[in-house]
């Protein structure tokens, strides 16, 4: 009975589930694309540095020092990885690092940066975005090797070709000053100045000569995982797992600036969605409230046969349901070409925006493409089953309220 009485004004229909659809196209578009964009920056930020799960020394976080290192093996810390329940999380990468400060001198400058020494047979594109961004030369044949990367800034700050010699000086584990030669054997390009102006590569066994490091000391094992949602949960249970002399962040603790920024923007969306919702659901109260009380008298002959109030007031419901339903349907109809448009193709912003902002280094990409994380289609879809039922519960104590003797004289 409620599915018949939903379309017998079909147009008033037919106008309520257009506004359902497109309001599920407008939060579906608008959540999707900062889905997509946040975890592009986040997967960008993690292989940039630390990765979405950084093991380091406890103390790494308020003294990131080449002293504060670790003896973790890449190799012990897999084997540790598989005794736990990661649960949806899948483990794509460990890669070992030596992080922190370095001075580079050549003949004509001198310049303070940051340096990240790796193992290159350990690194790809799936654990190290700078690899991307080689622009001249060529990766490190091995962890031994004597060459150095340089960012293409920080190469013309300090007036250095490819195959010219650079003197770097950093303090090892013991707090004393070290040097060591490298000769330049590639240049990274990022389009980000704080990246291409103060950040080095290095081999990672080169750099433990100089440090006075054993074969397995390092400062930090990134973990890469192919879900960022579930690096909470994962850097928890490592953290609880190696015990006190060795610490586990996700990369919202590593990198604090973008996980604010992450989360002030994922706020403001959740306050676009409800004030979608609240109009969806001004626009369907207005519908069923009018519908109801255009049915005044037939609510109280269907009282003076027998229905009661609860079965009255469940027709509404029903009615709001089947709305609701009905809403989502043409939502995904509405919403599945512009969808597949945006995920394959998306838009560019480069035009406008120029190369995107920059949060903690890290720029935001010029192309925006939409990928909703599964959970939030289901909390959409909720949402709009939610306030269409709210929007109907009034209609509906209305209509089980109906007194038969005042409304059957209503002509």
């Amino acid at each position: 009975m409620a599915w018949r009485n939903l379309w017998r004004n079909g147009r008033r229909t037919a106008i309520t589930l257009f506004s359902i659809a497109f309001g599920v196209l407008l939060a579906v578009v608008s959540t999707g694309i900062g889905d997509s964009s946040y975890t592009e920056m986040i997967d960008y930020a993690a292989r940039l540095g630390g990765g979405h799960v950084v093991v380091q020394h406890p103390d790494y976080v308020d003294q990131p020092s080449l002293e504060n290192s670790i003896r973790v093996s890449p190799e012990a810390l897999e084997a540790e990885l598989d005794t736990l329940d990661k649960g949806r999380a899948r483990v794509v990468g460990v890669a070992p690092r030596i992080t922190g400060g370095i001075m580079l001198a050549t003949s004509s400058n001198n310049v303070g940066a940051g340096v990240v020494a790796i193992d290159p047979r350990a690194e790809s594109e799936t654990t190290l975005g700078l690899v991307e961004a080689l622009s001249e030369g060529e990766m490190f044949a091995g962890p031994d090797d004597k060459g150095i990367i340089l960012g293409a800034v920080l190469a013309e700050n300090l007036d250095v070709e490819l195959g010219k010699k650079v003197v770097y000086t950093v303090t090892d584990k013991n707090g004393e000053i070290a040097n060591g030669l490298a000769r330049v054997s590639g240049i990274i390009e990022t389009g980000a100045p704080e990246i291409d102006g103060a950040t080095c590569l290095m081999p990672i066994g080169a750099m433990r000569e100089v440090l006075g490091y054993e074969d397995d000391e390092l400062t930090q094992l990134a973990v890469f995982i192919d879900d960022h949602h579930h690096a909470d949960a994962l850097a928890t249970q490592l953290d609880a797992a190696l015990g006190e002399s060795v610490s586990a962040l996700p990369w919202s603790g590593a990198l604090p600036d973008l996980a604010a920024f992450v989360s002030v923007k994922e706020g403001g969306n959740v306050v676009m969605q409800a004030i979608i919702t609240v109009l969806i659901a001004a626009g369907i109260f207005n519908t069923m409230f009018v519908s109801v009380m255009e049915r005044m008298r037939e609510f109280g002959i269907l009282a003076a046969i027998g229905f009661s109030r609860v079965q009255l007031f469940a027709l509404i419901v029903w009615e709001s349901l089947w709305v609701a339903l009905c809403g989502l349907i043409a939502g995904v109809v509405l919403t599945a070409y512009p969808y597949y448009y945006l995920a394959t193709t998306g838009i560019d912003t480069a035009e406008l925006a120029g190369q995107g902002a920059q949060v903690s280094g890290v720029t935001m990409p010029a192309v925006m493409y939409v990928g909703l994380y599964p959970p939030h289609a289901v909390v959409i879809a909720g949402a709009i089953v939610f306030a269409t039922l709210a929007a109907g519960l009034y209609p509906a104590y209305r209509a089980g309220r109906v007194s038969p003797v005042e409304v059957i004289r209503i002509v």
